[in-house]
């Protein structure tokens, strides 16, 4: 029997649950809050509220029954939630075989528009990257206690229904900004999807994945191509310099990196459905 239980049932893991939920015999989930369980309760899933502190009842006999385990809640400064409040449960877990966590790309820091790849040690420069440097540390150093396979899924910034720039173009929000030189990988949450799949029918893969498409491009040319397809006006160049940015959006801007995904395609054998924004954007605009 294959049980999974999702620790932070957010846009892509719950997009995994939908789209290989099939998969497993039965699955759990967690939200923080009881807003958030009483949303996923309606779509039909077994969900707990679980902030990371106080597991209750239920969740701790899932996870005595798991395995898998699925991680997308991510760190605060009080340390990674899911292992303050869990990490002793899902040790003693006797049939877990596979923890994913689902981390992001902004562990490398800047290269200055270089490539990387999950050879390149990471070079967080903020404390919410370090902490996510941390938090992944802990969890391979679970999966080695226990002698369990932990991949660590550098996700690159994640788009799909309901976010992208077609939805901000419609809302008359989007905004072309412009710092010369500057790109950045993403990925459709498909292919998040897919690539969770993926590692759990390869769980010596790893433990470090990158989760990208193949393609870094400047921000400023998806806005535009989504406004050619949808036949909206495309925003005016803002220079970045002088665009009005919150503290956490300017701080995204400040690293400048490639991110290679060969041992995505080549290890664990994933065929990208949106290998670049382009036909990941033309599908949202259907």
């Amino acid at each position: 029997m294959k049980r999974l239980v999702v620790f932070g049932c957010g846009y892509s893991a719950k997009r995994f649950v939908e789209l290989h939920g099939a998969e497993f015999d039965a699955i759990d989930v967690t939200s923080r809050s009881p807003e958030g369980v009483a949303a996923l309760a309606a779509a039909g899933l077994s969900a707990h509220v679980f902030d990371g502190t106080a597991t209750p009842h239920a969740l701790e006999q899932a996870i005595a029954g798991a395995t898998h385990a699925l991680v997308s809640a991510g760190p605060s400064e009080a340390g990674d939630p899911t292992l303050n409040g869990a990490g002793s449960a899902l040790s003693r877990a006797p049939r877990l075989e596979w923890i994913g966590y689902l981390s992001t790309i902004g562990v490398y820091g800047d290269a200055g528009g270089g490539w990387v790849d999950e050879d390149t040690p990471p070079s967080p420069e903020n404390d919410r990257a370090r902490r996510r440097v941390e938090a992944e540390d802990a969890w391979i150093a679970l999966g080695r206690h226990k002698g369990v396979p932990v991949q660590i899924l550098r996700l690159a910034g994640i788009y799909g229904p309901g976010r992208s720039a077609i939805e901000n173009l419609r809302a008359g929000t989007a905004r072309r900004l412009v710092k010369p030189g500057q790109v950045f990988n993403r990925i459709h949450v498909d292919d998040i999807a897919t690539a969770i799949a993926a590692g759990i029918a390869r769980p010596e893969v790893g433990p470090a994945i990158n989760v990208t498409d193949d393609e870094p491009a400047p921000p400023q040319d998806v806005v535009a191509y989504a406004a050619e397809l949808i036949g909206a006006p495309v925003p005016p160049d803002i220079p970045f310099d002088a665009a009005d940015l919150s503290p956490m959006a300017r701080s995204f801007y400040s690293s400048n990196k490639r991110v290679a995904n060969r041992r995505l395609r080549e290890q664990l054998g994933v065929e990208l459905r949106y290998p670049t924004y382009r036909e990941g954007i033309a599908a949202l605009a259907c």
